[in-house]
């Protein structure tokens, strides 16, 4: 063969331009197949994941490497069409923080989920749908956004801009939308995954505040309620509120950061999601990205709250915070926040059941106690009465001393008979006059030399109540207290009688007297105008032997 064959001009040209064409569609082929396996790749990454947050973070990453975009954001769509996810990669995040909430699903984000078609655009503001950057946004220039679809139901949008090449090809729109079409499935799985383990919480959660419920050594179901809500929903701050009074709504039980401060403290209810849902008797959903307590100390993100109902109505509200810049609640998780309010609701009737148990059973008690005591205690201590006195006749040597004997004997006869028309209406969970009275005695007691001695004689309680209560134990405590101020006694006593002419507070002393005093207690006029006040009157003086006697008599009415 001729080492010096050439050929000619023209076909040498064609076969150059022919091997060049070859060449590049070889590159051509060899670039396709690194992108197909990079989409490969991807497709690997996106589906290993279960966790749906992981998932759609992956799913970004992917996207954005896979056609060289510098910013990249993935939105899910919840039930009415609206962003309830919103997972964003490349801006860092003290600029976010700059850029405040997260897009709602406006502008060409929402053009993207409205017609479930792949939006690819040079520039964005080139179109007419786009409504702009909020302050601090860095700028984009070209768009790539596509529906994330399984068998025509729309689960999110992928969005991406800025490729290293300035613009989208059809080639990047193709292989994005291979993507979505995987991640579709990747999410859908997630959330099958994450709906298993919300129920498998969730079932965990209901069992254990059930067993609480049932036990009656759990002091505060409320609490463990908060608790497991905190499990199973994610949230900064969960509280169970209730009304303080017309202005004000009481943080009843709190579970998250700060909620040791937080618990029993009160708030304004105009400012208070939990008054809102009292009042309205539905679940209201804030999403605000800020709401403080405690002036400031503990910063939440958006909240919902449900209303607490027991007995048909509402008495308070389960409240649950995000943290700050979080996204809003789901339906699935209100209905999550719903169900735990209703066992919430569940632990207040049985507390009050249990409540109302109890005031049965020392009700039924204090019966069966009068019983005894008029059928038995009585009669055997008025056979002992009507013994002694045949003795006493028997014996005139000791006739005094067993008369004595049997006026005690009577006069116990009388209190017992007074205990027992007090435990027979006595109305439960009320503070009965006689019981304030004993507070007054036991709360001076340390004052005075030795603890008075309290009697009680009639039907106190029922006779003695409202305003005249009031001023009775008034004179108890001013009596008890001008006894440690000037007496210096050493004995003192307390005697409330209650007879057909009214009430009488018989306060006794053996201290000095008056006659040793300065002067007669200031206070003691005041006491004086009380008796007045209910037609009766106010008198201080020596006793019969030493010390001093106050008495305070007023009528009442039958």
């Amino acid at each position: 063969m001729d080492a010096n064959l050439q050929f000619p001009d023209q076909p040498r040209a064609e076969l150059d331009k022919t091997i060049g064409e070859l060449i590049s569609h070889a590159e051509h082929v060899l670039a396709v197949q690194g992108r197909l396996r990079e989409l490969l790749t991807a497709t690997r990454s996106v589906i290993d994941a279960l966790d749906i947050d992981r998932v759609l973070g992956q799913i970004v990453q992917s996207a954005m490497t896979l056609v060289g975009a510098r910013y990249g954001a993935l939105g899910v769509i919840d039930e009415n069409r609206t962003l309830e996810r919103f997972v964003h990669c490349g801006i860092p995040a003290e600029q976010v923080e700059r850029i405040g909430p997260l897009p709602h699903g406006y502008g060409l984000l929402g053009a993207v989920i409205d017609s479930a078609e792949t939006i690819r655009l040079a520039q964005i503001t080139d179109d007419a749908r786009s409504v702009g950057f909020p302050e601090h946004h860095p700028p984009m220039d070209a768009f790539l956004g596509v529906p994330i679809l399984l068998r025509d139901e729309v689960y999110g949008n992928l969005y991406l801009t800025d490729p290293a090449a300035g613009f989208f090809t059809e080639e990047d729109e193709q292989l994005i939308q291979a993507l979505a079409s995987t991640a579709a499935v990747a999410i859908q799985n997630a959330r099958l995954y994450d709906e298993a383990r919300r129920q498998e919480r969730l079932s965990k959660a209901f069992s254990e505040i059930a067993t609480a419920l049932l036990s009656s050594r759990t002091a505060d179901v409320l609490s463990v309620v908060a608790e497991h809500v905190a499990l199973v929903i994610p949230s900064r701050l969960v509280t169970i509120a209730v009304p303080a009074d017309s202005e004000n709504i009481r943080i009843a039980v709190a579970h998250g950061e700060g909620s040791a401060d937080l618990a029993g403290t009160t708030i304004p209810a105009i400012t208070s999601l939990a008054a809102r849902a009292i009042e309205s008797g539905q679940p209201i959903i804030d999403e605000s990205h800020e709401r403080t307590f405690l002036d400031g100390r503990i910063l939440v993100g958006p909240g919902a709250a449900v209303p607490l109902t027991a007995s048909g109505r509402a008495i308070g509200a389960l409240c649950v915070f995000r943290e700050r810049a979080e996204s809003g609640f789901t339906r699935s998780e209100l209905a999550t926040i719903a169900e735990f309010s209703a066992h919430a609701g569940i632990a207040v009737s049985l507390a009050w059941a249990r409540a109302d148990r109890q005031r049965l059973d020392i009700i039924e008690d204090r019966a069966r106690i009068a019983r005894d005591l008029h059928d038995h205690v009585i009669q055997r201590l008025f056979a002992t009465s009507l013994g002694l006195q045949a003795l006493s006749a028997a014996i005139p040597a000791q006739s005094e001393r067993i008369d004595e004997h049997v006026s005690e004997l009577d006069a116990a006869i009388a209190d017992i008979r007074t205990a027992i028309f007090t435990l027979r209406g006595r109305q439960p969970g009320a503070q009965q006059t006689r019981d304030r009275i004993l507070a007054v005695v036991a709360e001076l007691a340390p004052a005075l030399f030795r603890p008075p001695r309290v009697t009680f004689s009639g039907p106190v309680d029922l006779a003695v109540t409202g305003t005249l209560a009031d001023d009775v134990i008034a004179v108890v405590r001013e009596s008890l207290a001008n006894i440690a101020r000037h007496a210096n006694a050493q004995n003192c006593s307390v005697a409330v009688e209650v007879d057909d002419a009214g009430v009488t507070v018989t306060v006794d002393d053996d201290g000095d007297g008056l006659g040793e005093r300065a002067g007669v207690p200031s206070g003691t006029v005041n006491l004086a105008h009380r008796a007045a006040d209910h037609g009766g009157d106010f008198s201080i003086a020596d006793g019969t032997d030493r010390g001093t006697r106050a008495q305070w008599r007023v009528p009442v009415t039958s």
